[in-house]
């Protein structure tokens, strides 16, 4: 038995004890099934309902409801055959994630994409900045992650994507107007843009006509199409460009807010 003299006997000061008893706390560690299961929670969105598998470390798996055919069975199933973790399902959704599915601003969501490669995650990294509304062609990504010439690699990233629809790989798209390859299907990917009001039909007309970037002759600044300053452009003062060289020699300078071509040295003006 331990005896505290308050009255100073040789012994240290109460509150001395207490600091130094309190420095001995440590957190309580996790419980065992945290560290075996991870949890996941059923949420509705504007496109559709959404399976989400999370842990403490974030994130780590969604599907929709369409592609595991409304069945929480094989939705189950296919994470554990994924990640070799079973799921438990959860009380409440992860913090954050149901004003992120109702907005589509998903960037404060925590993320664990530790199955990823290196390249993987820069890739994801880049897509989830894309805004709601606007796309990017697979090169831009590319060029983004300092890697001009793997945009074959990208698209294959993306294709595994384990959290899409909350990193919104359906947002980068071929240059051609045309909306690409998706993990839930090329209908999914152009259902899951319409809903976000990316104007489409406007890209594949301009992209018909070899146009890619659209520039403001009163502004001298030249967009991807869907940015959100390209498309406040009127009539009157678009002017539309092939290629960011061309936009170049008529004096125009790449978006700082799209960033068309300001990973190949374009000048990026101010």
């Amino acid at each position: 038995m331990v005896i505290i003299d308050r009255d100073g006997g040789g012994s240290p000061p109460v509150d001395e004890l207490e600091a130094a008893l309190a420095a001995l706390a440590v957190d309580p560690p996790a419980s065992l099934s945290a560290r075996i299961f991870a949890q996941w929670c059923r949420v509705t969105s504007p496109t559709g309902d959404l399976y989400v598998a999370f842990s403490d470390q974030g994130i780590s798996y969604v599907r929709t409801a369409e592609a595991v055919g409304d069945d929480e069975t094989v939705f189950l199933e296919s994470f554990r055959a994924r990640f070799e973790r079973p799921l438990l399902a959860a009380d409440r959704p992860p913090p954050g994630l149901l004003p992120a599915v109702r907005t589509g601003r998903t960037r404060p969501l925590r993320f664990d994409l530790g199955q990823l490669t290196d390249f993987e995650r820069a890739v994801l990294t880049v897509t989830a900045q894309i805004p709601a509304g606007q796309t990017r062609p697979y090169g831009w990504v590319a060029k983004e992650i300092g890697r001009p010439k793997a945009v074959r690699a990208v698209g294959t990233a993306l294709g595994r994507n384990p959290v899409p629809v909350l990193i919104p790989c359906h947002r980068v798209t071929r240059s051609d107007g045309v909306p690409g390859e998706y993990v839930f299907g090329p209908q999914a990917k152009e259902r899951l843009l319409r809903a976000e009001a990316v104007n489409l039909d406007e890209v594949r007309e301009l992209a018909s006509e070899r146009i890619f970037y659209l520039g403001s002759d009163t502004t001298g600044i030249v967009c991807f199409p869907t940015c959100h300053h390209a498309r406040r452009i009127t009539a009157k003062h678009r002017k539309g460009f092939r290629n960011i060289e061309q936009a170049a020699e008529h004096g125009y300078r790449p978006c700082l807010h799209c960033r068309p071509g300001i990973a190949t040295g374009d000048a990026v003006g101010a």
